[in-house]
């Protein structure tokens, strides 16, 4: 009886421990959280992000502009050439419009390359039934972030909405599968944006794996990011382009539309 007591009581505490240990868990993370959210009431647009007033920057200027993918771009090295990064992680196609005039204008950047919108699809997985809307807006800004790229005199390099990685079976729980048909329509209407100042970059016939659908194992950092390599295969491509768009600023003015090489 003594053993079977004492076989009961380890098993109660070792289930009070885990509960307290999953309790612990949860709170921490509500508290992150809390704290994201409270971040983001405190500076919507995050215009905290960066130096204000913007540094003069010397010209020519290329700024790598959107969220975290945009973010975690190390662009190509070009002798001569201030290359800034204006990327904050988490933002919407909204707040990155929002926040143009205070971190891109001051700028005035020759090139602007564009990656945005993972942020706005992925929330259809949580409102399903707003997703015409989520699509329709995402196209909106994203016009709107170009069209005011244009107006500020510069060459925009518009990137096609990278490719989802694999997701893990934590994420699959919470996700849906119209996510990857959204990017998908996004991409086809961001291709209608071309004109003679807007190149359109296919970052999906370079990142895409065939077979799945999905980022390239070598280039996948997570379901959302790339990793290094991916980055570097994306600049072979994007060096060109911008060569082509520096060349074009300093000459006609006139900028012809460049395609990625073939994978």
């Amino acid at each position: 009886m003594k053993s079977h007591a004492r076989i009961t009581l380890a098993a109660l505490s070792a289930a009070l421990l885990s509960s307290l240990g999953l309790n612990l868990l949860l709170l921490l993370l509500w508290r992150a959280d809390d704290r994201r959210l409270q971040t983001l009431r405190l500076d919507p647009l995050g215009l905290s992000a960066f130096p204000s007033p913007t540094p003069p920057a010397q010209p020519p200027v290329i700024v790598f502009y959107g969220d975290s993918r945009a973010a975690a771009w190390e662009a190509p090295a070009i002798p001569g050439v201030t290359i800034l990064n204006r990327g904050i992680s988490g933002q919407t196609t909204a707040q990155i419009l929002g926040r143009f005039e205070a971190h891109i204008a001051p700028l005035d950047p020759q090139i602007i390359v564009i990656q945005a919108g993972i942020n706005d699809l992925k929330n259809i997985s949580l409102f399903p039934e707003q997703e015409d809307a989520i699509i329709q807006s995402c196209k909106d800004n994203l016009q709107r972030i170009v069209q005011r790229s244009l107006d500020s005199g510069a060459h925009v390099i518009l990137t096609t909405i990278f490719p989802l990685g694999e997701l893990p079976l934590t994420r699959r729980l919470l996700w849906s599968t119209t996510v990857a048909t959204a990017i998908t329509e996004v991409n086809v209407y961001l291709r209608t944006l071309a004109a003679p100042q807007v190149t359109i970059f296919e970052s999906g016939d370079l990142l895409t794996d065939p077979q799945s659908g999905s980022v390239k194992s070598q280039y996948s950092l997570d379901s959302l990011h790339l990793n290094p390599a991916g980055y570097a295969e994306l600049n072979q491509a994007l060096s060109g382009m911008l060569d082509v768009a520096l060349n074009s600023h300093n000459t006609t003015g006139e900028v012809h539309e460049f395609q990625p090489p073939a994978p």
